[in-house]
């Protein structure tokens, strides 16, 4: 049964060469705070106390600019905030943006993983007092892997091992342990009252996902799940706009089509080389995706997708999650 955490109980490989891009800038005099329109976000009220920070941004993104999304969830005694974004300025912005739905308390910080996009804001929930909640080895993760782009960064203080339930008095936030994406760190969560699931970077909606610290098979069979679990929920992903099913259906059947490829690079005894030359064109499907640097070679110190369906699918003899 997952635990129930009550409001007065107190809560990588992203930091690679493209996450470099989104390291924290130096201060500066008198810099101008972001708004939601300089920060390439739009707020959107899902129902039921659900909230979406949703960034409109392609990768890399403008100095200045979100590049993952964010959300809140408003009960009658107090706020959980979903991934506070990669700057603390960023997350202030996201802090001050409740203020203006609700003079109720922000009483915890969500990372849905480690990755620098998700968690560089935590340091402005430090600063307000705010617990952080992350999972597993978060912590581990981000004082080792997201050093290097924030030596300011601050891991969650509260690690849940369990699916586990935050009460925000009258609202409930089921947040629950998925896998494939983030080293076993990745969590979504679920609003019961509201059908909102915040599915982090499990899913990337209409943008080639980021898979090179992922594990391809447990990927397919979190989505499956979570297709299973929330069949009639509002999906907020990580990167993209407020989706659906589809959406989910629309991550497994980009996993199924990137197995099948590696499979038939493996029935026709392909080295890396030639299976990434033959095929480093994005597919008819894709290629309205943003994010498209995630294709085929990525950037140096950044494996993309084909390389990395390579390494786990046409190299290995185990049978595929997936047919």
């Amino acid at each position: 049964m997952a635990k129930r955490h009550w409001l007065w109980v107190t809560l990588g490989a992203i930091a690679l060469v493209w996450l470099l891009g989104l390291r924290q800038p130096a201060p500066v005099v008198a810099q101008t705070a972001p708004t939601l329109a300089s920060a390439g976000l739009s707020l959107e009220n899902l129902g039921n106390g659900a909230y979406a920070l949703i960034a409109d941004v392609d990768f890399p993104p403008p100095e200045g600019r979100a590049i993952c999304n964010g959300g809140f969830v408003v009960g009658s005694e107090g706020v959980l905030v979903i991934d506070p974004f990669h700057t603390p300025a960023l997350a202030n912005l996201l802090f001050d943006t409740v203020k203006t739905v609700t003079d109720k308390p922000i009483r915890y910080v969500l990372n849905t993983h480690y990755h620098f996009d998700h968690t560089g804001g935590n340091p402005a929930a430090v600063g307000r007092g705010i617990p952080i909640v992350g999972r597993g080895p978060i912590r581990e993760l981000m004082n080792t892997r997201n050093r290097t782009n924030d030596p300011n960064l601050r891991a969650p203080d509260l690690v849940i091992n369990s699916d586990t339930e935050f009460w925000l008095g009258d609202r409930a936030v089921q947040v629950a342990r998925v896998e494939g994406h983030a080293a076993g760190t990745d969590l979504v969560a679920y609003v019961p009252t509201a059908k909102v699931l915040y599915a982090g970077d499990m899913v990337f909606h209409e943008r080639i996902p980021f898979i090179g610290d992922g594990n391809i098979r447990q990927w397919q069979g979190s989505l499956y799940r979570l297709i299973a679990t929330y069949p009639e929920a509002k999906v907020v992903p990580g990167h993209g706009q407020v989706t659906d099913i589809k959406g989910l259906q629309a991550m497994q059947r980009y996993f199924s089509d990137l197995v099948n490829l590696a499979l038939s690079w493996r029935a026709q005894n392909l080295t890396r080389e030639q299976a990434i030359a033959q095929s480093s064109e994005v597919p008819a499907a894709y290629k309205n995706h943003r994010f498209q640097l995630f294709y085929a070679t990525g950037a140096p110190g950044l494996p993309g997708n084909l390389e990395t369906a390579y390494d786990q699918i046409t190299r290995s003899a185990a049978i595929p999650l997936v047919p």
